[in-house]
């Protein structure tokens, strides 16, 4: 997916099947659905659509169903790891992953429900020694929802 922006640059974004090729997570826990935007160690943008089908529905809350507020770090991690990928134009099929390995400065501002569309933007700040730190917002409808520091580690991986 390559478009032009209003200014006539290139916008990036991925379908399901690019970012399927940049994050090994599966069914049920793979938590971004489309990449809007993004800039190779600079920012991403992507899409995660809530429905009220998903597993953790069903126990959290029966009455009054909420994405749990891990899950949302979780989806704000897993972008992360598409932009480190992208930075570093590697895929998990070359031998290496990005393990979240900190969350600092995490807050909730308002509950994420079924029928809700979650814009998560992702911020690459530096990288030190193999770690990679990023700042992370989740809005519904332009409003915070959640918003962290992550860190995540390159590790080598060996089938």
């Amino acid at each position: 997916m390559n478009d032009k922006d209003k200014a006539g640059g290139a916008i990036e974004g991925m379908d399901i099947h690019g970012i399927l090729k940049h994050l090994p997570h599966r069914y049920p826990f793979l938590l971004i659905d489309r990449v809007i935007d993004y800039r190779p160690g600079e920012f991403l943008s992507a899409i995660k659509n809530v429905s009220y089908n998903e597993p953790y529905f069903t126990g959290h809350f029966p009455v009054q169903p909420v994405m749990p507020g891990v899950l949302l770090l979780e989806a704000m991690a897993q972008a992360t790891g598409v932009l480190a990928f992208r930075t570093t134009n590697t895929q998990p099929e070359d031998g290496s992953l990005y393990l979240l390995v900190g969350i600092d400065k995490a807050r909730f501002k308002r509950p994420v429900e079924p029928g809700d569309q979650v814009r998560i933007d992702v911020k690459y700040v530096r990288n030190m020694r193999n770690i990679w730190f990023f700042s992370a917002e989740a809005r519904v409808d332009g409003e915070l929802a959640a918003s962290a520091d992550i860190m995540c580690a390159s590790k080598e991986v060996t089938a």
